[in-house]
């Protein structure tokens, strides 16, 4: 048996479905389940945040740190 799956917003507490034709003869079973966006709380980075003051030559120090491996 053919399924379908939609994901309808209703406007003014209706919601309009179009079915295929190849749906057509077939009696339908509607189940409503809510869709609720749970909002993942933002995590505050402004302590992380800042600048790094560098002297050297980076370049000579990433060929360092990778020779060391």
């Amino acid at each position: 048996m053919p399924t379908l799956e939609r994901v309808v917003r209703p406007r003014r507490n209706r919601i309009s479905i179009e079915v295929p034709r190849e749906f057509g003869q077939y009696t339908f079973k509607i189940v409503m389940i809510p869709i609720v966006k749970e909002e993942k709380p933002k995590y505050d980075f402004s302590d992380l945040v800042g600048k790094l003051k560098w002297n050297g030559d980076a370049v000579k120090e990433q060929r360092r740190l990778r020779d060391e491996w």
